[in-house]
């Protein structure tokens, strides 16, 4: 039988503590008492609710990345065109 292994292990290791913060404000914006440690008392629907809106932060956050990459992108673009038309003199 396959051994019992956990898949949901943080992939940057730097961000496990940012992470564990942003789990524990989520939390306590939504009213949920989560305690440090072990929080099998959680029900499902509050454990769904604070992951849920972890992940729409991350999403968030990610998406606003991209848009601020693309303006830079254009920007950088844009620059490059004014100076290369340019006539020299």
């Amino acid at each position: 039988m396959a051994q019992n292994q956990n898949r949901n292990q943080v992939q940057v290791p730097q961000a496990k503590e940012a992470l564990n913060r942003m789990k524990y404000e989520i939390a306590s914006s939504l009213g949920i008492n989560l305690n440090q440690g072990y929080n099998g008392g959680l029900t499902t629907y509050e454990a769904g609710k604070i992951g849920g809106n972890m992940v729409k932060q991350m999403i968030l956050a990610a998406e606003q990345s991209l848009i601020g990459q693309a303006a830079n992108a254009a920007r950088t673009g844009f620059q490059q065109g004014l100076t290369s038309n340019v006539p020299p003199q």
